[in-house]
């Protein structure tokens, strides 16, 4: 089968952002760093310590801004609920922050890497004005439930941490019951609010932010390719929530694939219209061959090789998948003539992988991320101090314990209320702007990728501010 078609049937005739408006736009707070100096390797933590102190600070990691006066908070912020505060005991000294994250069980690596992200963070920072409490959930919600009630009783004032959305959910009670909120790396908005903040990377901000900066280079039409999981569900909802605010007519066919199923010819056919496209092309052969003037014969001869004829009736697609399945969709769209040189393939944080370069469908693709340039800096940092690469999720560990170490540099008391929480301007850390809202979903300034040969360009930066106002 060739890779070759007609895209029409002339032959028979021979993100953007709001952030750009001019409204009030104050400057966000960034996430402290400390004044250089010579790099040491933290100590090993232990499997589940009760208490971490700082050592003196090795070399700082640059994040862009500089510390600068927030805005005051939004009006009409909710209060957490006033049950009586009857698990968290109250401790003097430094405020203590709860790290919960699994370091046994199956994500145990994964977990004792975020443990390090977080205390490289307290390294660079130099700041005595938080202890942090790391504390193992074994990755279940049982274990996540049962180390809340831990720290909270040895008076944590934030948690940061659980991994997962069911230890999140697991953990929200204890403490709701302790007036104490928690930072949880999910990415799913479901376990939002009540205390709650998701601070993951949501596939929903990667949606919107791909889908509306395809729409504004006229990249529409746009198809979706999605698993069938409750992932692809989310996306296809975020896509079809976003095309219904943006413009009618943005939403183009959907299909879903068995996340499972190594054969996805059946599915990929089906979007490019193959059978329909094929046929009209067949049609349009019988047609030229019942003549015999040069110019139709020409027509004919330029028709070798091609194997359908006509558009696929979209201009883009959203694949939002990663390694090695998405390095095994792409070529299959291509082989179905679904010309990657006129359809804009569009991907989400999933697609920052320096290997998809060498897949020729997927160059020029676009797709939704953080900023690489401040996340670069700590990755380095990372591997220097800790001898191995840092896992993707480890820069939410080093952000949010930044956060807390921010928001505990006051004059009276550390501030993790729901008001420094939620602050409109937002903050600034290594995965760029981001701002909690009082529902407890977050939003993120997500850049613009493009995949390249070489690696990855940015095509449209990430936004340096959020708008406040009306």
């Amino acid at each position: 089968m060739s890779r070759f078609s007609f895209a029409g049937t002339s032959l028979l005739a021979f993100v953007v952002l709001a952030g750009c408006q001019d409204l009030n736009v104050p400057n966000l707070r960034t996430l402290p760093q400390a004044t250089p100096a010579q790099p040491q390797r933290p100590p090993a933590a232990a499997q589940a310590p009760a208490s971490v102190t700082q050592p003196p600070p090795p070399q700082a990691l640059p994040l862009p801004p500089p510390p600068i006066v927030a805005a005051p908070p939004p009006a009409g912020a909710a209060p957490l609920p006033s049950a009586p505060p009857v698990v968290r005991s109250v401790v003097e000294g430094p405020a203590r922050v709860a790290f919960l994250v699994p370091l046994s069980g199956a994500a145990a690596a994964l977990g004792q890497a975020m443990l390090d992200a977080a205390h490289l963070a307290l390294f660079d920072l130099g700041n005595d004005a938080i202890v942090l409490i790391p504390r193992d959930t074994q990755g279940t919600s049982e274990g996540a439930a049962a180390a809340a009630q831990a720290v909270l009783a040895e008076g944590a004032e934030l948690i940061v941490g659980p991994l997962t959305s069911a230890e999140a959910t697991a953990v929200s009670g204890p403490a709701r019951l302790a007036q104490v909120n928690v930072l949880a790396f999910s990415s799913d908005r479901s376990i939002a609010g009540n205390g709650v903040f998701a601070l993951g990377i949501t596939p929903q901000a990667q949606v919107e932010r791909i889908v509306a900066y395809a729409q504004n280079r006229g990249m529409a039409p746009i198809a979706a390719l999605v698993p069938d999981s409750v992932f692809g569900n989310t996306v296809v909802d975020a896509l079809r929530q976003t095309a219904s605010r943006l413009a009618p007519g943005l939403l183009g066919p959907v299909e879903r694939y068995d996340s499972v199923d190594s054969n996805l010819s059946p599915v990929v056919r089906r979007l490019a219209n193959y059978e329909t496209r094929r046929a009209e092309l067949a049609a349009l052969r019988r047609t030229l061959e019942g003549t015999t003037d040069p110019a139709t014969r020409e027509a004919l001869r330029q028709l070798d090789g091609a194997d359908t004829i006509g558009e696929v009736g979209f201009k883009s697609i959203l694949l939002p998948e990663g390694g090695d399945r998405l390095l095994s969709i792409a070529p299959l769209l291509a082989f179905y003539d679904i010309d990657p040189a006129r359809v804009k393939l569009l991907g989400t944080s999933q697609w920052d992988d320096p290997r998809l370069g060498r897949e020729p469908a997927l160059v020029g693709g676009w797709f939704a991320a953080p900023a690489v340039n401040a996340r670069a800096g700590f990755e380095r940092r990372f591997k220097e101090v800790f001898e191995r690469d840092a896992p993707r999720l480890a820069t939410l560990a080093y952000d949010a314990v930044a956060l807390a170490a921010l928001l505990a540099r006051t004059d009276e008391s550390p501030d993790f209320s729901m008001s420094a929480l939620t602050d409109p301007s937002g903050f600034a850390g290594v995965d760029g702007i981001f701002r909690f809202r009082l529902d407890g979903t977050i939003e993120r300034g997500l850049a613009v990728m493009e995949i390249r040969r070489e690696g990855m360009r940015i095509v449209d930066p990430a936004p340096e501010t959020f708008v406040v106002g009306p």
